[in-house]
């Protein structure tokens, strides 16, 4: 195992066949990097070593016998095969019994010496170990065991490579490695009582106790953190750098504006407004995002600052992520300032129309609007992703107004503007209402507008949680609803799962008892209201039909419409007036808070139904926070505690390492990276200093995906 290093392929690893590569490559482990990074979830303590006659039942425990007999048969039990070991020591003799690995008869021979860890069960007459982990002992020399008698490390598992499997192909590796260069400096480790890299790759995997293993895993994830603190602070550096058109404010102007809206703006819409336009008159690029509840009207607020912009002679391009929103963004900006004269575009890639105010709107073919945008006719081009094609250029951006996407980059800025010394100003806006810890750590690089009040004239939202008992009754209610012309939302937490795939497990799914959105579609459409109009929309569809779903459901086609949570960033129904929750206790409170966001938005009363079959008191308690909690952000931070990061965001969006997730619970963590990155960074802005580090930021960026 000469010259192994991190970058080194673990095919060119002697020992390590095409069997262990197939399976590894399913991890997307090719490298010694990857291998030693997949880090253990949980230890299992088998440190010390128990005589037979100590063993209790139920008891998880290590023992070191001799095997005195092995035997293999076939059970009563049709595909289960059973083999039975008798394991002595000086105290005693134990059976264990393996189920369906009839290879460890050929391996655990009778007269050797070995560990076996596992569960102490308990039959009728005895006790045996059940599916022991074992270790054959070569009692001439000690050597370091990887499976026994010692804290044993658990992994990541993926079908035919088991934790045992792990701990074979990574023990010999970093026996074998050459030493890793620490690239975080000595002080910064030091002062924060953490390993250095080497120390820790080792602790992690094989720990000597449980402080090792948990001081290893702090030092990675204060790491990630480090890196990912870095990244945002050089971000905002670089952007310091960056030119942006200036847009002086007329107040004005903006209160003649703000004027002629049927509403009344609350103080935090007021307050977010004002730091938006403070930002657009600096000369370096705004990079702000803007979170609000659903319906808090943050769509109004970006919609000023677009006009403000236009007031200015410049352009503002306002993306959305689906076609359905752009429309939406398109006719909120149409209704609320019919007054405006300069041209409202609405570009996507089944739509191009201009709208002049005052109803005079015009549906140009795609290659005729894009030449308005172009010589700067129209001033607010409101579209999808469409505006970022090729072909598509503007004539002077200043601002680009992103819903739904916390990050748009410099590099996609730049795609906007070819040809200019300017970048335009980055207004990103979030219903997802996340803790501050996590924005700090995530969004770092961005400054944070927070609209934490619902519009005055909204009407409370009727939330009720539904025990079993109670279902038909409310089915009726529901059903009265629609007969008045009201819609409604059903979301189930699950979809059909791919029963083809090798790698799904039925037995797995049929035990969490997960509402599956087909089948609540046919249950409701047929026996529950087969006189209602009812229709089904999941992730699984493709992007046009969806559209579809959701723009016949918006045209009122049908009364219900069964989904799973791809509708949790949808469109304005203002017609739906109720939300049914299936299976409510599987979702986080914030994402049930945003699922009833999307009722409540017209001039009906409206209901939020929260149906659950669970009667734990747990269940009851996080359920009734909902109808207690004051908003959104309340929320986040409560279910942040409850479920962890990974749970909250979906760890696969991010692409924040797992430890590192885990870590944002810990503002104390959080806090020492982002004042150990700034250190670096005050006294070595460009990271001449530290070349390591700044290779590692870019590295880190492409890992996590981070634009």
């Amino acid at each position: 195992m000469d010259g192994i290093n991190l970058n080194t392929f673990l095919i060119q690893i002697r020992g390590i066949g095409p069997r262990f590569i197939t399976k590894l490559k399913k991890l997307k482990i090719e490298t010694v990097r990857d291998l030693l990074w997949h880090f253990p979830v949980r230890y299992e303590d088998f440190s010390k070593i128990y005589k037979i006659d100590e063993l209790i039942p139920h008891q998880e425990a290590t023992v070191q016998g001799v095997i005195q007999e092995i035997t293999g048969r076939r059970a009563w039990r049709r595909n289960l095969y059973l083999v039975e070991a008798l394991i002595s020591d000086d105290s005693g003799s134990i059976r264990a019994v393996w189920f369906n690995q009839p290879y460890i008869k050929n391996i655990l021979r009778p007269g050797k010496l070995a560990n076996f860890s596992g569960k102490v069960t308990a039959s009728s007459d005895d006790l045996y170990l059940s599916n022991p982990t074992y270790e054959l002992i070569n009692e001439h020399f000690h050597h370091e065991t990887r499976h026994t008698g010692r804290i044993v490390p658990i992994y990541p598992e993926t079908k035919g490579l088991t934790s045992k499997g792990f701990r074979y192909l990574i023990q010999p590796i970093l026996e074998n490695i050459e030493p890793i260069i620490e690239i975080i400096p000595e002080e910064i480790w030091e002062r924060q009582g953490l390993p250095e890299i080497n120390t820790a790759l080792r602790h992690i995997h094989f720990p000597d106790d449980f402080n090792d293993a948990l001081t290893a895993k702090k030092r990675f994830a204060f790491e990630d953190l480090f890196f990912l603190q870095l990244f945002n602070i050089n971000e905002r550096l670089k952007l310091a750098k960056e030119k942006a058109l200036a847009i002086p404010t007329d107040i004005e102007e903006i209160k003649k504006l703000i004027a002629t809206l049927p509403f009344e703006l609350t103080i935090s819409q007021k307050k977010t407004l004002w730091e938006i336009v403070k930002d657009l008159e600096k000369s370096h690029p705004m990079n702000r995002l803007l979170q609000g509840d659903v319906g808090s009207g943050k769509t109004i607020i970006a919609a000023l600052a677009a006009l403000t912009v236009a007031r200015n002679g410049e352009q503002t391009a306002f993306m959305a992520p689906t076609e359905i929103l752009a429309r939406q963004h398109y006719q909120t900006l149409t209704k609320f300032f019919p007054q405006f004269d300069n041209g409202i575009a609405l570009l996507t890639s089944s739509e191009s129309k201009i709208s002049y105010g005052h109803n005079l709107e015009t549906t140009l073919s795609k290659p005729r609007l894009i030449n308005q945008i172009t010589s700067g006719k129209i001033k607010i081009i409101v579209g999808t992703h469409a505006l970022i094609q090729k072909g598509v250029a503007f004539h002077n951006l200043a601002l680009v107004i992103v819903d739904e996407q916390h990050r748009f980059g410099v590099r996609q800025r730049a795609t906007l503007v070819k040809d200019t010394h300017t970048v335009p100003h980055l207004l990103s806006m979030s219903a997802t209402p996340i803790p501050r810890t996590l924005s700090l750590t995530l969004f770092g690089d961005l400054d944070l507008s927070l609209i934490t009040e619902l519009p005055k004239d909204r009407k409370p939202i009727v939330t009720k949680i539904v025990s079993s008992v109670n279902r038909d009754k409310t089915y009726d209610f529901i059903r009265e609803q629609i007969k008045k012309g009201r819609q409604a939302f059903v979301i189930c937490p699950h979809i059909q799962p791919p029963t083809d795939d090798p790698q799904f497990d039925e037995a797995e799914f049929l035990k969490l008892d997960l509402k599956n959105v087909t089948e609540e579609y046919h249950k409701l459409s047929h026996t529950i209201f087969p006189d209602l109009n009812v229709a089904m929309l999941h992730g699984k569809l493709k992007p046009k039909e969806k559209e579809r779903i959701m723009r016949e459901f918006l045209e009122k086609k049908f009364g219900v419409l069964v989904a799973t949570s791809v509708i949790e960033v949808g469109v304005d129904v203002p017609n739906a007036t109720i939300m049914m929750i299936e299976g409510a206790d599987r979702f986080g409170l914030a994402q049930i808070y945003q699922f009833r966001g999307r009722v409540g938005r017209g001039e009906h009363q409206s209901y939020c139904f929260l149906f659950t079959d669970s009667s734990s008191k747990t269940t009851q308690s996080r359920l009734k926070s909902i109808i207690e909690a004051k908003n959104g952000f309340e929320l986040a931070e409560k279910d942040l505690m409850l479920r962890g990061p990974g749970e909250f965001l979906g760890e696969a969006q991010t692409g924040i390492p797992d430890l590192a997730m885990k870590a944002i619970q810990n503002p104390e963590l959080v806090k020492n990276a982002r004042e150990a990155a700034s250190s670096i960074i005050k006294t070595d802005p460009s990271l001449k200093r530290h070349s390591l580090i700044k290779e590692r930021i870019e590295e880190f960026k492409k890992r996590v995906h981070l634009e």
